[in-house]
């Protein structure tokens, strides 16, 4: 009669698989926060590491870099962009995609995926989010 119950009453007594807040209940005020955290008070959640393969923000060697704009052809979001005047390449976190098709295909080894991803921005065009 409900077909769902069944996996609904199974999320119910499954372990979740997310993360934990740093802390066990949100803090109203950060600082007031922080400051029981320094004296002991309030305990922080500590972060789980990443897998081994985990496929985080790109990095870019310049260096290495030889101009062949093969990452860009294999790019499926058009998150690389050429800079002919440089001969490199301009990296868009924000339209990434994190499939590690460009680290694949690049002959020299430029490319890697790091364990970054903590990535947030309200604003597409953050440094943080801009690979060069």
């Amino acid at each position: 009669m409900f077909p769902m119950l069944k996996q609904l009453l199974g999320q119910m007594v499954r372990k979740p698989f997310t993360n934990l807040f740093p802390a066990k209940y949100a803090p109203k005020s950060i600082k007031k926060f922080m400051e029981n955290v320094e004296k002991g008070k309030t305990k922080i959640n500590p972060p789980i590491t990443t897998p081994p393969e985990f496929r985080g923000k790109i990095v870019y060697d310049r260096e290495k870099c030889i101009g062949c704009q093969l990452c860009i052809k294999v790019c499926p979001p058009k998150a690389i962009e050429f800079k002919k005047e440089e001969k490199k390449i301009r990296i868009y976190v924000a339209r990434c995609i994190f499939c590690s098709q460009c680290n694949d295909i690049c002959p020299v080894g430029a490319l890697s995926m790091s364990s970054d991803f903590l990535l947030a921005s309200d604003n597409k065009l953050d440094e943080n989010l801009i690979v060069e």
